[in-house]
């Protein structure tokens, strides 16, 4: 009788093993299965303004956490000094950084977002600068003349392009950049793009190039 009972015990523990063997697999399968639709879903071509929003603050928190990957290489073409950086996640390319400055008190940054080889999204900021009004010439005083532009992009046309300019003054109080509010304007996006191409093609040389 004990060993009937021994046995009966043995295999209620086994079966109960098996079962637990048994869910945590499924959910193992099931957490997989999570994963690869997540990692599916993320290849899934964006089709309005809030998924390019939504791709935009995944990158910038990828570029602030240094999760990603970068070259770069820099030109001087006709009075203009720039640098190009290259940002790269898994070796798909996800941003480029074009920056460059002029004699002439003028300098520029264009970044290039982008998503399965396509660009989705155009920051771009020029800045002139002059001497304000006040101050010495041991001490002058300056101020940043600067315009953004925000550019949407979907099937390589622009569907939304914002505009904002604002002034930031060496001497004195200035207003929150953020504050400033964006105008819908039309924009063509056929130099930046013909600029973004020209990159790609300098993308692997190393060190200063002429002109792109």
């Amino acid at each position: 009788m004990k060993i009937l009972l021994l046995t009966l015990s043995f295999l209620a523990v086994v079966s109960c093993k098996k079962e637990n063997a048994e869910t945590i697999q499924n959910n193992s399968v099931t957490d997989n299965v999570m994963i690869n639709k997540s990692s599916e879903q993320s290849n899934d071509p964006m089709t309005s303004i809030e998924d390019i929003k939504k791709e935009y603050a995944a990158i910038n928190n990828l570029l602030s956490a240094k999760q990603l990957d970068s070259t770069k290489f820099t030109y001087n073409c006709n009075e203009k000094e720039g640098e190009v950086v290259l940002y790269y996640e898994n070796k798909d390319l996800r941003m480029v950084k074009d920056s460059y400055a002029e004699h002439s008190h003028f300098s520029s940054s264009t970044k290039y977002y982008v998503k399965n080889n396509s660009v989705f999204f155009i920051f771009k900021e020029e800045t002139v600068w002059n001497f304000d009004e006040g101050g010495t010439p041991e001490k002058p005083e300056t101020k940043d003349e600067i315009n953004e532009k925000r550019i949407y992009i979907l099937n390589d046309k622009a569907i939304q392009c914002l505009e904002k300019n604002y002034t930031i003054r060496s001497i004195g109080n200035n207003k929150n950049p953020d504050s400033v509010p964006n105008k819908e304007t039309k924009c063509d996006i056929a130099e930046l793009i013909k600029n973004y191409n020209l990159i790609l093609k300098n993308k692997d040389r190393k060190g200063e190039i002429n002109c792109l």
